[in-house]
């Protein structure tokens, strides 16, 4: 992240998160487009991350609401590159092969084995 005191970031957080519990389309957009105009996109992108976690802690139809509604479609290409290179490694240190276990489709869609997904999500 370009160089930001943790103040400024825990600031940044909270104004994210309480414009995703806002349920307003226009203020979301607004206060991510404000940190995209400052940040990187993956930065941003780690930033709605850890907004929309906590606020799934506190108002989880917000959190829905949020997805569904206000994180633009680039910031959630972003956050799927994120998260699914990290389910990748996580399903690589447990022991199941890429190729044979699991794959990633070409929208970044991890697919299981029918003997993952009985053993591993039964």
């Amino acid at each position: 992240m370009q160089q930001s005191n943790s103040l400024e970031l825990e600031t940044d957080l909270s104004r994210l998160t309480s414009a995703f519990a806002t349920r307003s389309t226009t203020i979301g957009k607004e206060v991510i487009a404000s940190l995209r105009s400052r940040l990187t996109l993956r930065d941003v992108a780690g930033m709605v991350i850890v907004s929309l976690e906590r606020l799934v802690w506190q108002d989880p139809l917000s959190f829905c609401w949020a997805i569904e509604n206000t994180v633009p479609g680039y910031v959630m290409r972003e956050i799927r590159k994120i998260t699914s290179i990290t389910v990748y490694k996580r399903l690589i240190d447990r022991g199941l092969e890429p190729g044979q276990d699991f794959s990633m489709d070409a929208e970044g869609n991890i697919l299981f084995s029918d003997r993952v997904k009985v053993t591993v999500f039964s």
